[in-house]
């Protein structure tokens, strides 16, 4: 069976475009060869997600975003932030396959290592995240988190400093059990081949791990027909309510 090409939009969840270039570059790197990329930040909106209020004040933006992509014909939306920003509610708004970073490297990392650890920025993001890994079901299989004392901003001002810091966090979770490692943040885009050579075990980029999740799950999709269930959980509102109501979705 032939598959057609895939459409991807890569949403980075924040209101600046500093990142837009590296990040494509980075996806196309990776892609198939069937898949066009488009990358996006917002048009406003916090410049860094580290604060939980900022992660809440750009989800109705992302979910505006989706409903929009779904009407120019793409197949997928990466939703960039490892907090998974809107993740659920956009599934529930769309008949599009939606990934996020947190998931889709958990899902990877949980197939490669029976344990795995997720290597964060900064102890702050830790107790979203791990709602999120337990939300994901994977609460046993996670061994820890560790943090490496950095925000998004810093990791590649030095990026001699910031691979010390990961590799030092890296062996302490290997010590502990971790038999693959998740780098928490999609701002460690390019660390985790070197980091894998030197550790000696899987390390999960989050860009690269929701990209191949989004395009698996596509081709699920335009194979067998598999795709987010729309019962109980993604069950989707009524297109009267949100037109009646004056929704901006």
């Amino acid at each position: 069976m032939r598959m057609m090409g895939i459409r991807i939009l890569f949403i980075d969840p924040i209101g600046t475009t500093v990142f837009d270039k590296d990040m494509r570059n980075y996806l196309n790197e990776y892609k198939r060869k069937d898949t066009e990329i488009r990358t996006m930040s917002l048009p406003k909106g916090p410049k860094h997600l580290e604060y939980y209020s900022y992660c809440a004040l750009v989800i109705p933006e992302v979910l505006r975003i989706v409903r929009k992509a779904e009407k120019e014909n793409f197949d997928a939306v990466i939703i960039g932030c490892f907090y998974d920003p809107g993740l659920h509610e956009a599934r529930e708004v769309t008949n599009m396959i939606v990934t996020a970073p947190c998931e889709s490297s958990v899902l990877i990392a949980s197939a490669l290592g029976h344990k795995f650890s997720i290597i964060v920025g900064r102890k702050k993001w830790i107790p979203l995240m791990m709602r999120n890994v337990i939300n994901y079901g994977l609460k046993d299989r996670l061994t820890s988190f560790k943090a490496i004392g950095l925000g998004v901003y810093d990791f590649h001002k030095d990026e001699e400093e910031t691979k010390r810091r990961l590799i030092n966090a890296a062996r302490e979770a290997i010590a502990e059990g971790a038999e693959v490692l998740i780098l928490g943040c999609t701002i460690f885009f390019g660390f985790y081949k070197e980091l894998q050579k030197i550790v000696g075990v899987p390390v999960i980029d989050p860009v690269i791990a929701s990209l191949k999740y989004a395009e698996l799950l596509v081709e699920v999709k335009k194979i067998s027909g598999w795709s987010h269930s729309k019962v109980y959980e993604y069950e989707p509102p009524p297109e009267s309510e949100i037109k009646a109501w004056k929704l901006e979705l």
